[in-house]
């Protein structure tokens, strides 16, 4: 009997291709969709499951209160490792302390390499599980050793056997390879972790770090877990939560409270909000998988109002089936049968429509997501998910055309109830709601992001470039790389600074100036640079003057910008003084000698921090900084500074970066998910509009009689477009209204989470009415001036 069911349905699918191509084809872009979304969402879903242990693995994060407000991250004091050590080991299999992501170059024989690792403890290889290829798992116990990712090894020593091969770290000390470990996948913590070198190490090369040892105020470092197996993360955070402010009264002013943040919540539940946990990118696995629903919804509507319209060409097919005998259910199952058969071919046609865009849209997500091919849980769900849409899309038409009377069809009788049209009314108003709704939610999402990108950001970020310089190579040599650099032409100023230009690598509090109200709590950006730093930045100065070699004075000096002014409750700070409380790493008083324009250095969707900017006295650079000539090209400028470059630092590999450049990257989550809801937007017009293309072919298929009579009497094509459009043009008017205060709501809600946020418009909402308004015209114009133009004849000739 089923089989009877799949050919009858065969034959209706051929003898009708063009209603058979329009609905296999929405559906199946309705379903491509959903499968791209599905994929997506797994692959966020399924974030950090390379790590096998991940369930027991967490981060320790510390929340500190200034001023009422509260802060949350994984910045933590290195006392706090022997804190836990001492007292608290009952609750952890493992614990790591670990550096944050450093770049270091690193030599062997003629090859020079930057890579992105870490400096981490020796249990760091046990606690991750990463997979040892070759060498010992327990890389780290040796002062000088160094653990390799698979393919830093594959570049630096092609075929050769890596093990107890010496490689030179950043020009200044020789590490022994004792391990090669798996590169660890893109969708993962640490997936750019390139190397792993002791902790041990890392206390011997910078002072600082040793000197940290007892300084509970100096949050530079990570912490990672592994837990006990006879514990929870919630029994550990509470037992952990006042460790810091026990052993330590000077930081109690703070209230510290250290937690766990587990490692299943790195990815897509790090956001905190005055020191409570309010989610992430979470938001947008849920945003995705709510428009795929909704994509595929609107899919399966257009399956319901295509087949419903061809409902007069198919009922005396019924009643003559009815006649000799075939009972409803016979029916209904014939007409799943068909809405299974076009679902069949129409997932056929999706995952080939997946499969021709996936690298696009994996070049766009900055995703590496492959077809799961060999996935048994894969296509168990698009089995089940093939059934669901083929009962979703078929139901009503089954139920609708199965009801006919066979007397009624074959008398020609047959007449629709008042309220038989009031479904697809509905599932018309739902269509275009949702359509409303994308459109809305897109202008809103890509304003914002125009918005913050027109934001003045304080400087001049075209044609700035910056150099890293972490290796001791550059030491002492800034003025001879700044006169060489100025006399190649290619560059017209150079500055260094301790951070790059875009971020803020280090917050500091402890100080005291004229004025400070009690118990005043300062968390302020801290950046030391060379003198050059306003001028190569092109920074105004708005009061006092700027550094100046010609002053010795100045290497005691600071730089404020605006916001600090406001911050410190100074009115006239040019020559104030600020002094450092920190008994433990006091410096001299600094004399503020000028106020510069405020720079967007962190995200741009956030208000600018209160930033100092020091003279750098100690040799503290980071980076280089230098703005190209604009009379050359940038490819001539570049060409030439890598020449100057490469003459004084041959081993060192030759990197840079333009500002501008690093600047957009701030922009890259928003715009991805902008461009993703502009695409499916577009989609889910296309749908919603075949949805009502379907519509519209059934009116004119039940009034064609009508409209004979009308033209007949002298109704022009005007008169009858207008009688067929007016009702639509009702359906989609109502659905805008709907849509308006859903999507103020939403998109309201959605611009909270940003301080610095573009103010919703009224002309917002009305552009995308009067957009739906068109295309619904556009739409319906097509059927209903085809039906216009009919020959009456044609429609009449039977009566």
């Amino acid at each position: 009997m089923f089989k009877n069911y799949l050919k009858i349905a065969w034959r209706n699918l051929l003898k009708n291709k063009g209603y058979s191509a329009i609905n296999i084809g929405g559906l199946a872009l309705g379903m491509a969709v959903t499968l791209i979304i599905g994929l997506w969402v797994h692959d966020e879903l399924s974030h950090n499951n390379y790590f096998s242990k991940r369930d027991r693995i967490a981060q320790v994060f510390q929340s500190q209160t200034f001023n009422g407000n509260t802060d949350s991250g994984p910045a933590i004091p290195r006392p706090l490792e022997m804190g836990l050590r001492n007292g608290y080991m009952d609750n952890f299999k493992h614990l790591v302390m670990a550096s944050w992501n450093n770049s270091v170059y690193l030599n062997y024989e003629d090859k020079s390499l930057s890579k992105t690792g870490n400096f981490m403890q020796e249990e760091a290889p046990e606690l991750l599980g990463l997979t040892i290829l070759k060498g010992e798992k327990n890389g780290l116990r040796k002062i000088n050793s160094i653990m390799l990712s698979e393919s830093v090894a594959q570049a630096l020593f092609g075929e050769e056997n890596p093990i107890g091969k010496v490689v030179r770290a950043n020009s200044q000390y020789d590490m022994e390879v004792t391990a090669v470990f798996e590169d660890i996948p893109m969708n993962n913590s640490f997936n750019d972790l390139e190397y792993i070198m002791p902790w041990e190490k890392y206390l011997t090369i910078f002072e600082w770090i040793q000197n940290a040892e007892d300084q509970w105020g100096n949050n530079s470092f990570q912490m990672f877990v592994q837990l006990a197996d006879n514990t929870s993360m919630e029994q550990v955070s509470a037992t952990i939560k006042d460790v810091k402010k026990n052993l330590n009264e000077d930081t109690a002013e703070f209230n510290p409270q250290l937690f766990l943040l587990p490692m299943k919540d790195w990815y897509l539940r790090s956001s905190f909000e005055n020191g409570k946990q309010v989610g992430g990118r979470i938001k947008y696995v849920w945003l995705f998988g709510i428009i795929g629903g909704f994509v595929l919804l609107l899919a399966c509507i257009n399956f319901m109002n295509l087949s419903t319209a061809r409902s007069e060409k198919r009922a005396k097919e019924v009643g003559i089936r009815k006649s000799i005998g075939s009972q409803r259910n016979q029916l209904i199952y014939q007409f799943l049968s068909e809405s299974f058969l076009v679902v069949l071919f129409a997932f056929c046609l999706a995952i080939l429509i997946v499969l021709l865009s996936l690298d696009g849209f994996n070049d766009l997500a900055k995703k590496e997501i492959d077809f799961p091919w060999k996935d048994g849980l894969f296509w168990a769900i698009s089995f089940a998910f093939i059934l669901f849409t083929s009962l979703l899309a078929g139901s009503y038409p089954a139920l609708y055309l199965s009801s006919f009377k066979p007397v009624d069809v074959l008398k020609g009788t047959m007449t629709t109830g008042k309220y038989a049209g009031l479904p697809r009314k509905i599932l018309v108003i739902l269509q275009f709601t949702v359509s409303v709704a994308f459109i809305i939610g897109t202008v809103i999402v890509m304003q914002q992001i125009n918005y913050a990108k027109d934001r003045p950001v304080g400087y001049d970020k075209e044609g700035l470039v910056q150099i890293p310089t972490m290796s001791q190579d550059f030491e002492g040599k800034y003025d001879l790389m700044r006169s060489e650099f100025l006399t190649s032409g290619a560059v017209m100023e150079m500055s260094s600074s301790s951070a790059p230009t875009t971020q803020i690598w280090s917050n500091r509090g402890g100080f005291n100036w004229e004025g400070k109200p009690e118990g005043f709590q300062e968390d302020i950006a801290w950046t030391d640079v060379s003198p050059e730093y306003a001028k190569t930045l092109n920074l105004k100065i708005l009061e006092g003057r700027d550094f100046s070699r010609e002053f010795a004075t100045d290497s005691n000096a600071v730089l404020i910008n605006e916001t600090a002014v406001k911050y410190m409750g100074l009115t006239d700070p040019v020559g104030k003084f600020i002094k450092d409380d920190d008994v433990e790493d006091p410096f001299p008083p600094l004399k503020i000698i000028g106020v510069v324009q405020d720079m967007i250095a962190q995200s741009p969707y956030e208000p600018v921090k209160q930033g100092i900017y020091a003279y750098d006295k100690h040799g503290n650079a980071s980076f280089y900084n230098l703005r190209l000539n604009p009379d050359n090209s940038a490819n001539e400028n570049i060409s030439t500074i890598e020449s100057v470059f490469k003459s004084h630092f041959p081993d060192i590999p030759f990197q840079y970066d333009f500002v501008d450049s690093e600047y957009g990257e701030k922009f890259a989550a928003e715009e991805r998910i902008g461009t993703l809801s502009a695409i499916f937007t577009a989609l889910a017009i296309l749908i919603s509009c075949l949805g009502l293309f379907g519509l519209t072919s059934f009116v004119a298929e039940q009034r064609k009689k009508e409209i004979g009579v009308r033209k007949v009497l002298g109704a022009s094509v005007f008169n009858v477009w207008n009688m067929l459009s007016k009702d639509f043009l009702k359906l989609v008017t109502i659905s805008c209204f709907i849509a308006v205060p859903i999507s103020y709501y939403i998109m309201n809600g959605w611009l909270q989470d940003y301080p610095y946020r573009v103010i919703l418009e009224w002309w917002i909402f009305l552009l995308a009415i009067v957009g739906a308004l068109a295309i619904t015209i556009l739409t319906v114009s097509f059927q209903a001036i085809k039906a216009a133009n009919s020959n009456p004849v044609k429609s009449l000739r039977m009566e």
